[in-house]
C-alpha cells in the first residue's frame, strides 16, 4: 500500500481496520502493526492520557527522572571556549559519502549523513511519537512512521525526548516561577549568581557556566507595569560581577549596572540591590555588564518582562514563549540549548502564540519560521503602532535587540523554525544548535495532555 504525503484538513483519529504490516524503513506501518513492534502499553498509555486530558484540569507540571538516551548519534560539538565567540561555520564533522552505503541497514540511495540526520529527529519526538496517532490520526502517524524508521527499537516508550532530557527555562518558569515577596509597596526578588554546570544536550559533556539561582537563562522576571521593584542579587562567583535590566529606562542612574560608571562592582559574597519602577510595559532582559563578554557569554542573563496594565489587542494570545538566544556557552543555542533539546513550542489550532526573541548573543540570527508568518507587533519592548504592525517569515535579530512576534496557530503540523544562517542550524551530522520547531495540534487539550505525558 502506498502512501501519498499529504496531511488531511481534519485528521480522524478512528482506528480504521488495516492489514499489519512489518516495521520496517521504507513500510508504511498501521496502527496495529506499530503496536505490535513499538510497545502496546507504551502508546496506550499515552494515548489515554491524551484521551483523559481532553476533559481534566491542565496537569500539574513536575520533571521525572530523565531516560538514559539509547543508542544514538552523538550530538555535534558545538561549545566553544568561555571568552571566544564560537566559529560561525558548521560543527566539524567529517563530510558524509557521497556515495550510497553499502551497509544493508541503510536504505538504498542513502548515506551515513541522512541516518544521522534522522537520528536527531528520533531523539526530538523520543515517546512522544507514541502519541501521534491518537493526536493528529493514522494518516499522519502512517507518514511520519515511514520517514522516521519506525521499528523495533524506536520509538522506545521508555526514552523521552531530547529536550525533556535537559532543565528548560520556560518549564521551571512554569513549575516553580520567580515569585517576590512583599515589603509595602515593592515587589522584591531575590536571585543568586552561581558557578553551574550546563547540559545543552544530554548526549554532550556539561560545560562550565554561571547562571542566577543556578540555571541558564536565568529565571524570568515578570511584573506588572507601574510596579515598584526591588531585585537583591547575592554573588556566590569567585569573582566580582555587576547587573544592569537591559531596556529600563531608569530616574535613577546609580541603579543602570555598569561597574565603574554607576557603582562598585559587588565581590563573592556580596549583595546588591537594584531598585527602579517598571515605568513602561515590554520584553527587556537582565546580564551581567562587568567583563560582560565572558561573564554573559558564560550564562549570566535572563529574561524580564513587563507586562501591561492596559493590554493592547496585539497583548490578546494565548500561550507566550520567550526565546532567548546565545552564540558563545555552548555554541548556537535557543535558551540554554541547542537541537534536538530545544523545547518546541506547542499550540492548538485556533491559538495565538507569542514569540519573544532575545538576543544575549554576540552575532545577528535571522529566524525563520515554516508555515506560518509572523506578526510583528513589538520592537526593544516598544509596541509598534497599528500602521507599523507588519507580517514576515524571517525576523533577523541583533545583538542586544528583542523583537516580539504573534503566531496565529491555523493548520496542524510540525513545523521548523530556525536560524537561517544555515552553519547554525544544520551540518553532516544533521540539525543542530538553533532550530525548533512550531508543534500545532487540533485541540488545546491534546497540548495539556503532550505536557503531561511528557513529564510523567
Amino acid at each position: 500500500m502506498s502512501v501519498e504525503p499529504t496531511v488531511p484538513t481534519q485528521p480522524d483519529v478512528a482506528s480504521p481496520a488495516e492489514p499489519e504490516q512489518n516495521g520496517i524503513v521504507g513500510s508504511p506501518l498501521s496502527r496495529r502493526g506499530f503496536l505490535r513492534v513499538a510497545g502496546a502499553a507504551g502508546l496506550t498509555g499515552v494515548a489515554a492520557s491524551v484521551a483523559a486530558c481532553t476533559t481534566a484540569a491542565a496537569p500539574a507540571w513536575s520533571f521525572g527522572a530523565p531516560a538514559t538516551p539509547g543508542a544514538a548519534t552523538q550530538a555535534p560539538a558545538t561549545t566553544a571556549p568561555a571568552s571566544e565567540a564560537p566559529a560561525s561555520e558548521a560543527p566539524a564533522s567529517e563530510a558524509p559519502s557521497a556515495a550510497p552505503s553499502a551497509d544493508p541497514n541503510i536504505p538504498a540511495g542513502w548515506t551515513d549523513h541522512d541516518i544521522a540526520a534522522r537520528e536527531v529527529v528520533r531523539r526530538y519526538l523520543g515517546n512522544l511519537a507514541l502519541a501521534i496517532p491518537s493526536v493528529y490520526g493514522e494518516e499522519v502517524f502512517k507518514i511520519l512512521a515511514d520517514m522516521l524508521g519506525a521499528d523495533a527499537t524506536w520509538p522506545d516508550p521508555a526514552v523521552k525526548p531530547a529536550f525533556v532530557q535537559v532543565p528548560q527555562l520556560l518549564l521551571n518558569d512554569a513549575i516553580s516561577p520567580l515569585t517576590p515577596e512583599t515589603d509595602g509597596e515593592w515587589k522584591v526578588f531575590r536571585l543568586t549568581i552561581d558557578e553551574i554546570e550546563q547540559k545543552i544536550d544530554a548526549l554532550m559533556p556539561t560545560v562550565a557556566a554561571l547562571g542566577y539561582n543556578k540555571q541558564t537563562p536565568g529565571p524570568t522576571i515578570r511584573v506588572k507595569e507601574g510596579d515598584k521593584v526591588r531585585v537583591i542579587f547575592t554573588n556566590n562567583l569567585k569573582e566580582a560581577t555587576g547587573v544592569h535590566f537591559h531596556g529600563v529606562e531608569f530616574e535613577n542612574f546609580f541603579m543602570d549596572g555598569v561597574p565603574f560608571l554607576t557603582q562598585k562592582p559587588f565581590a563573592s559574597g556580596e549583595d546588591f540591590t537594584y531598585e527602579f519602577t517598571a515605568d513602561r510595559p515590554g520584553s527587556l532582559m537582565y546580564h551581567s555588564h562587568h567583563n560582560a563578554t565572558d561573564q554573559v557569554g558564560r550564562g549570566l542573563l535572563g529574561a524580564y518582562i513587563v507586562d501591561p496594565r492596559t493590554p493592547t489587542k496585539y497583548d490578546n494570545f494565548d500561550r507566550d514563549y520567550t526565546w532567548i538566544s546565545n552564540d558563545v556557552l555552548g555554541g548556537f543555542t535557543i535558551n540554554g540549548h541547542g537541537f534536538p533539546a530545544v523545547l518546541p513550542i506547542l499550540a492548538a489550532v485556533g491559538e495565538t502564540v507569542r514569540v519573544r526573541y532575545m538576543n544575549e548573543g554576540i552575532m545577528y540570527h535571522p529566524f525563520h519560521s515554516h508555515g506560518y508568518k509572523q506578526t510583528v507587533v513589538a520592537r526593544d519592548g516598544y509596541n509598534l503602532p497599528a500602521s507599523a504592525v507588519y507580517d514576515a517569515d524571517t525576523i533577523t535579530v541583533g545583538p542586544g535587540e528583542r523583537w516580539d512576534v504573534n503566531i496565529t496557530c491555523d493548520r496542524i503540523g510540525l513545523w521548523a523554525y530556525h536560524c537561517h544562517i544555515l552553519p547554525h542550524v544544520e551540518g553532516a551530522d544533521g540539525m543542530f544548535g538553533m532550530v525548533n520547531v512550531l508543534i500545532v495540534v487540533p485541540e488545546k487539550a491534546h497540548v495539556d495532555a503532550i505536557v503531561a505525558a511528557l513529564l510523567a
